[in-house]
């Protein structure tokens, strides 16, 4: 692909959950000629990544959460369940999946999330502006450069480097960087790392195979008890096996099962002020926070008896988000990631809960006298192979040492997120360019602005390079109180998505006309009194938020063509600086942020956001 194409392009870097929603938002939002170039280098994680592409999700490995919130697009909360019962196609189904009529509250196999992208990838192309293109290419980022303004990317092809051949060299006017979860060798596996009896990845078709073939009454050890570590144990027990299963964990956390008839919801709950005082040292800071953590759920408890007692503490912390960011300003780098490391797990379990269908098998398991689960609590020093072929877990906590001798032994621990230490050539390169920058305070993820742009080492913007998902997990910590898991899950990826598309759509249609200086008058419009008083504001801005959620062209289009009159019936703008003269792109640029800021408030859930934003349907209403 040479520089000399006509149309601008925007080149994706991953094919998995966060690139295909990223690639659905630019085909939808564009509405000049356009290509979106969408490159990965695994063909099975197209439309699906690590977390739910097929040959790594059997048919009992369900979402965590509830299928309702399974949807792509925030602004339609049950577009999932809608295409689960009605679009998806079900001849090779198993049962009991096969008849079920999904819903909103209840389980859905991870595995068909992969068809519902690909599905609402196709839609999203054929119902693009003429002149908007998909292009899907095979192959791997190894390297990255910005000249002039562009970016050259490098590419290695898999059929290319079989044959010796040389890399691709790409050009594009944006990159998006989608490159998903980056997999750490836990140092305690060293010794064993290719042994048969070692399962590195659970989530690969090799893994899965060694769970599936295990003779049931075999001894398991799986590290770690996050909730891909329920993903190994319940595939196992709901397939018969009947010999121990060790669930090893640091801290014995265990997460909680929710409710049947959950719903997501934001309760507003007073700002925990302890924690914006000054930090002084770790136990100060963490007693702190028990009271309030206790003053909080005690306010629920007494003033919101409609409240399960099982998703009091998702509550809270929910609640607490917008206040987050200031109390961990007060928080030293160094105490700030030793913080994270040491609650991480904690943190995800107060945040996030599974449905029933996973919690239920392991709770009986683990709870029964004589069941196969047992929890050792401990931290993992080391793995040895045996001459029978078997493994030996030494695991040692603060009251003692132990080992645990097992037939299969399963990693759920090893996600790298300090970017210093990521293994993918193209991040090696990245910062050895300084064009990405390990996220200081955190030390996960890497440095963006407010926008999702790549920051040099000097903290300017590295070019036109942006990111969605894993990679921003520190800023999302920081800027938005984001913490545990949730830092990175689909929540936050459907909101990167709109807010990064949106941004580069912006940049090429303004291009020259979209001085830093004076797009940052635009920051915050949305909140400004004097402008939202402004007659035909808010209509513009309501026209441009249901432009943006419309999967039809057609009718994207008649509200285009509606917002375009409205615009022009705009009078100018009293944020923009004096000198600056009339500009309607201008214009139109601070309509779209306003409506990009309004699709992304986390203050609300989904279906309060359709209502408020007044796009609900009778589908919101049944429901």
């Amino acid at each position: 692909m040479s520089p000399t194409h006509t149309r601008p392009r925007v080149l994706i870097v991953g094919a998995g959950l966060a690139g295909t929603a990223t690639a659905i938002r630019l085909l939808r939002f564009a509405r000049s000629p356009l290509e979106v170039v969408l490159l990965e280098r695994r063909s099975d994680y197209r439309s699906a990544g690590v977390a739910y592409h097929r040959d790594g999700n059997p048919w009992d490995h369900v979402f965590n959460i509830q299928a309702g919130r399974m949807s792509v697009f925030r602004e339609d909360v049950l577009d999932f369940v809608r295409w689960a019962n009605r679009e998806a196609d079900r001849r090779d189904w198993p049962a009991p999946w096969d008849e079920l009529e999904f819903v909103e509250q209840g389980p859905a196999p991870r595995r068909i999330f992969q068809d519902y992208l690909t599905d609402r990838l196709a839609e999203a192309r054929r119902e693009s502006c003429p002149g908007v293109v998909l292009v899907e290419m095979d192959g791997e980022a190894v390297d990255l450069d910005v000249r002039s303004g562009r970016v050259t990317l490098t590419v290695r092809q898999p059929a290319g480097v079989e044959r010796g051949e040389e890399p691709t060299v790409l050009f594009a006017d944006h990159v998006v960087l989608a490159t998903g979860l980056e997999l750490r060798d836990p140092p305690f596996a060293a010794d064993v790392r290719a042994h048969p009896s070692f399962v590195r990845n659970p989530y690969s078709a090799t893994g899965v195979r060694k769970l599936e073939t295990l003779p049931p009454e075999a001894t398991v050890a799986i590290v770690g008890s996050v909730l891909s570590a329920y993903d190994s144990a319940g595939l196992l027990l709901r397939q018969g096996h009947t010999g121990r299963i060790h669930l090893i964990s640091k801290t014995g956390t265990m997460f909680r099962t929710y409710p049947s008839g959950h719903e997501h919801g934001v309760l507003q709950l007073p700002c925990p002020k302890a924690l914006l005082e000054p930090y002084r040292n770790r136990e100060e800071f963490l007693a702190r926070v028990r009271s309030e953590w206790e003053a909080a759920r005690s306010t629920i408890l007494r003033e919101r008896p409609d409240v399960d007692p099982a998703v009091i503490a998702e509550r809270v912390a929910k609640a607490w988000e917008p206040h987050l960011p200031a109390a961990i300003e007060r928080i030293p780098s160094a105490e700030l990631r030793s913080l994270l490391d040491e609650f991480g797990t904690l943190i995800a379990a107060l945040r996030v809960g599974a449905v029933e269908y996973t919690m239920a098998v392991i709770e009986r398991a683990i709870r029964a006298a004589d069941g196969p689960v047992k929890l050792v609590v401990g931290n993992v020093e080391g793995i040895r192979p045996t001459a029978s072929g078997r493994l030996v877990v030494s695991v040692a906590s603060s009251e003692e040492k132990r080992t645990v001798e097992a037939d299969l032994v399963v990693s759920n621990v090893g996600r790298e997120s300090d970017y210093s230490r990521v293994g993918q050539s193209l991040w090696r390169n990245l910062l050895r360019r300084g064009i990405a920058v390990p996220h200081e305070r955190t030390g996960r993820g890497v440095e963006v602005d407010e926008h999702g742009t790549l920051l040099s080492p000097g903290g300017e913007p590295a070019g036109p390079i942006s990111a969605v998902g894993v990679p921003r997990e520190g800023d999302e910590i920081v800027r938005n109180g984001r913490t545990g898991a949730f830092a990175f899950n689909l929540a936050a990826i459907k909101n990167h998505s709109i807010a990064v598309a949106a941004r580069v759509i912006e940049l090429l249609e303004l291009g020259e006309d979209s001085p830093p200086r004076v797009m940052a008058r635009f920051r915050g419009h949305d909140s400004n009194s004097e402008e939202a008083a402004r007659a035909g504001f808010e209509d513009a801005v309501s026209l441009e938020v249901r432009r943006l959620a419309t999967r039809a062209r057609n009718e994207r289009e008649r509200l285009d063509s509606r917002l375009d009159a409205s615009i022009r019936s705009l009078g100018e703008l009293p944020l923009l600086p004096a000198a600056t003269p009339r500009n309607d792109r201008l214009m139109r640029a601070a309509v779209n942020r306003a409506a990009v800021e309004r699709l992304t408030d986390v203050t609300v859930t989904p279906r309060q956001l359709r209502r408020h934003l007044g796009i609900a349907n009778a589908d919101d209403l049944e429901d």
